[in-house]
C-alpha cells in the first residue's frame, strides 16, 4: 500500500494542535501560558504599572521605582535593570521590587542576563523564598539554588551577557488553625532543564531585610499570608524581561510539572 506521506504528517501536526495543554513550556522565550499575566516585558511602562518597591525594614527609595529601562543587548528591544542607587554595595532590602499582586500557589516564567562578572540578584517565591542569581557561584548560596537548603541538580547558566530563564511552579505552605501543616515546595527548571523536583522549603533566610516573614523566629516563623515575586536590586547590572505568572491551586503536595 502506497502511503501519503504529506497527508499524514497534515494529519499529525492537526492532531498536535487539537490536544490540550498538559506540558509547560519552558526557557528562554516561553510565552505565557494561559490564564498568565504578563508582568514585565522589559519596558519601564509594565514596570510602574505591575510593581512596587517592598517597603521592608531597610526600604531606602523612593517611588517612582528607579530601576532603569535600558536596550536589551543580545536581542534588541528593552530590559529593565536591577541596578538601582538605593542599593549599590549589596544593600539588599533597600530597593528591592515586587509585584502589585500577591500569589499562594503559582506557576511563574522569569528571564534574566546579568552583564557583569560577580552580578548579583534574586527571585523571590512569594516574597519570601529565594532562588539565586549569581554569577561565578554554584554553592547553596550560588546560582539557581534554593537558597542555602537545595543545591541545582545540574548547571545550565549560560554566562555573562546571555539571557537565561527560570520556570517555577510553587505551592504555598499550609495552616490548620493557624499551626503550619505542610511546608511550601516548589520545582525550577532552569534554561529549560529541572533542577528542582519539588523539594519542600523550610524558612525563609536572611532576616528581616530579606522578605516576608524573615524576622519572625529567625525565618522559620512562616505566616499564613500570600505575597508577591520579589525581584532583588544589590547594586548590580541584572537584566529582566519576560516575567509572566498564572495563579493555580496545587490540593496536593507536588509541584512536579
Amino acid at each position: 500500500m502506497k502511503i501519503n506521506y504529506s497527508f499524514l504528517a497534515l494529519f499529525i501536526a492537526a492532531f498536535i494542535v487539537s490536544l490540550p495543554q498538559v506540558f509547560a513550556q519552558v526557557g528562554v522565550g516561553a510565552k505565557p501560558e494561559k490564564g498568565a499575566k504578563l508582568y514585565l516585558d522589559g519596558s519601564k511602562k509594565s514596570l510602574e504599572k505591575n510593581w512596587i518597591y517592598w517597603e521592608g525594614p531597610r526600604f531606602s527609595a523612593e517611588m517612582p521605582i528607579k530601576w532603569p529601562e535600558v536596550a536589551d543587548p543580545v536581542d534588541g528591544g528593552k530590559a529593565i535593570s536591577s541596578n538601582d542607587p538605593a542599593g549599590a554595595g549589596g544593600k539588599y532590602g533597600a530597593a528591592d521590587i515586587v509585584t502589585k499582586d500577591e500569589f499562594g500557589d503559582f506557576r511563574a516564567h522569569v528571564e534574566f542576563l546579568i552583564k557583569n562578572e560577580g552580578g548579583n540578584s534574586g527571585v523571590y517565591l512569594q516574597n519570601r523564598y529565594e532562588v539565586q542569581v549569581l554569577d561565578g557561584d554554584y554553592g547553596l548560596h550560588g546560582m539557581a539554588a534554593l537558597i542555602n537548603e537545595h543545591l541545582p541538580t545540574s548547571e545550565q547558566y549560560k554566562g555573562v551577557g546571555q539571557w537565561n530563564s527560570y520556570d517555577i511552579v510553587f505551592r504555598a505552605a499550609r495552616f490548620t488553625d493557624g499551626k503550619l501543616t505542610e511546608k511550601p515546595r516548589a520545582t525550577v527548571y532552569f534554561n529549560g532543564v529541572k533542577i528542582h523536583e519539588d523539594k519542600e522549603i523550610t524558612q525563609v533566610w536572611g532576616g528581616p531585610n530579606s522578605g516576608l516573614d524573615g524576622g519572625n523566629d529567625g525565618g522559620k516563623g512562616i505566616t499564613d499570608r500570600p505575597g508577591g515575586l520579589k525581584l532583588q536590586a544589590e547594586g548590580h547590572d541584572v537584566l529582566y524581561r519576560n516575567v509572566w505568572i498564572k495563579k493555580l491551586n496545587l490540593p496536593e503536595p507536588s509541584t512536579d510539572f
